[in-house]
């Protein structure tokens, strides 16, 4: 998970054109003097300590993992392990476990609610996922099998405890592996109680604790009762969250172990048992034990959720970037001390021309190679490591901010609508459409195409005309709203002097002869 320095942006709520809150995605930490003087000392004398016992419990961890999966073949460990293996191994770590916890300062976990047997529910779904130390719910349950990824095998004594978890893998690099997944977790739910219980984090990645994420439905496909898991963390301050924007893991480990002493609340509600409809449908079981959880903790349910590197939430049909990664680049142009305005983009309309890193460089005169390589990374890159510049100059054009939203969705509909075999009319297809939104709105790229299909009008050509498309961008109650606010930016990269407005004969703009010019720097 991506972290950086607090964000003051909200959830962008298109209905009212205002921002909502809270959001689940940023965590700012507000200390006082007094706070900070009591966190100095506290992190000087305390923090240092709890935290070096800590990792020496961590690694006196590896033996007992060690011992419990050491001369057992791939097939054995198909099975649960059981004799003494299971007794000596599983009371070790289950003891080490807790002892690593009370000396990183949790002093108390509270546990309220009755554990249900395997038999009764053999998935635990824990919720809200706020960090990582909320592994600590594992302790009230019996050391449960999770879910990890793959790649953790390799992290030193991590992996060795996911052995010794036997925890079902998931690599995000083997498109087979989900289905393996979903297939291995049916079979451990369904085995009549012969397997302990599986525990999932549904969210998928972490919060502020503020409102609930959407959960993902890979608990629920096995359509087995679920006992859902509270987790709070009822401390005066919070030093506890790891969201997408806020304190990273250093500064929250550190601020934790200086607390004299954190309290834990584990929760265990009623077992939720599904009707037929939730067990042949795995989303809408997922979506109703997610509204069960937040209602119990007093917290909204949303559909925000995480998709490849960012926060999204979805508005009406589509799924929007809470923060677009146009923003981001913006400000890394910032930084740079570039002005997109005054940069010769050239890109053909409905051609696409692939560049390289280099390429880009040396079109945007930028010389920092930290700096060339995170702004080249925002774009899409082909098997070759080559992106369109069309992208580029979109994005540039919209971080410029000289134009009215009309001249840029115009811009955007010239560079990727298509010329049709007949006739001289341009159309916005299913993959210039998606380009678009994924760019100026931050939107997936299945979420777009699902959209541009219901948008084109049934038995006529699967593409948008210019009309079409502005009438989609800027006069839609729903969408309209999305563009006029993501298409200004809140830190607009500095400019040297004003961007001449678009009217004027120096402007950028999309000619008749399918070029895109800028006027260029004084000097060229």
């Amino acid at each position: 998970m991506s972290q950086g320095s607090p964000g003051a942006w909200a959830p962008l709520d298109p209905t009212s054109g205002s921002s909502a809150s809270p959001n689940p995605f940023v965590h700012e930490l507000h200390l006082s003097g007094l706070q900070r003087v009591k966190f100095c000392l506290l992190g000087v004398l305390l923090a240092p300590i709890r935290v070096l016992l800590a990792f020496i419990v961590l690694f006196l961890l590896w033996p007992f993992a060690w011992l419990q999966v050491a001369g057992l073949t791939e097939e054995q460990l198909q099975e649960p392990i059981t004799g003494w293996r299971k007794t000596v191994c599983h009371n070790g770590v289950l003891g080490l476990s807790r002892l690593l916890f009370f000396l990183l300062g949790f002093l108390r976990i509270r546990v309220r609610g009755q554990r249900a047997s395997r038999l009764e529910a053999p998935v635990l779904v824990a919720a809200p996922h706020s960090t990582f130390f909320d592994p600590i719910v594992l302790l009230p349950c019996d050391l449960p099998k999770v879910v990890s990824r793959a790649e953790n095998l390799s992290v030193p004594v991590i992996g060795a405890l996911l052995r010794f978890n036997q925890a079902i893998l998931v690599s995000r690099h083997d498109p087979a592996s989900r289905r393996r997944v979903v297939e291995e977790v049916r079979r451990r739910a369904t085995s009549g109680g012969k397997w302990p219980q599986v525990l999932f984090f549904p969210e998928g990645t972490c919060s502020n604790k503020k409102a609930l994420l959407k959960f993902k439905p890979g608990a629920f496909i096995a359509g087995v009762p679920v006992q859902p898991v509270l987790i709070r963390y009822p401390n005066s301050l919070d030093t506890t969250s790891w969201a997408w924007r806020g304190p990273g893991v250093l500064k929250v480990l550190w601020l934790t172990a200086s607390q004299p002493c954190s309290i834990v609340d584990v929760e265990f509600l009623p077992v939720y048992q599904p009707s037929p409809e939730e067990s042949k449908d795995p989303t809408l079981y997922a979506n109703n034990v997610q509204r069960v959880m937040a209602q119990a903790l007093g917290i909204p349910a949303t559909e925000c959720e995480f998709v490849g590197s960012l926060p999204v939430i979805v508005v009406g049909q589509l799924k929007v970037a809470l923060e677009p990664q146009l923003w981001e680049l913006g400000k890394v142009l910032q930084k740079a001390g570039l002005s997109p305005g005054f940069v010769d983009m050239g890109a053909e309309p409905g051609r696409s021309r692939m560049i390289s890193q280099e390429a880009f460089a040396q079109q945007l005169q930028l010389s920092d190679p930290q700096t060339v390589a995170g702004a080249f990374s925002y774009f899409q890159q082909d098997a070759k490591g080559l992106v369109d510049f069309r992208n580029v100059a979109l994005a540039l054009a919209a971080l410029d901010g000289g134009r009215s939203l009309e001249e840029l969705t115009r811009l955007a509909f010239e560079l990727f609508a298509e010329e049709q075999a007949e006739g001289s009319d341009r159309l916005l297809y299913k993959d210039g459409f998606s380009t678009i939104l994924h760019l100026l709105l931050g939107s997936p790229r299945p979420a777009a195409t699902t959209l541009h299909a219901e948008l084109c009008q049934p038995g006529c050509s699967q593409g948008l005309s210019l009309c079409q498309f502005q009438n989609f961008s800027l006069h839609d109650p729903l969408y309209g709203k999305l563009f006029s606010a993501y298409l200004r930016p809140p830190h607009k990269p500095r400019s040297t002097s004003q961007i001449p407005n678009a009217s004027s004969p120096s402007s950028p703009t999309a000619l008749a002869n399918g070029t895109v010019q800028a006027p260029k720097q004084k000097g060229d």
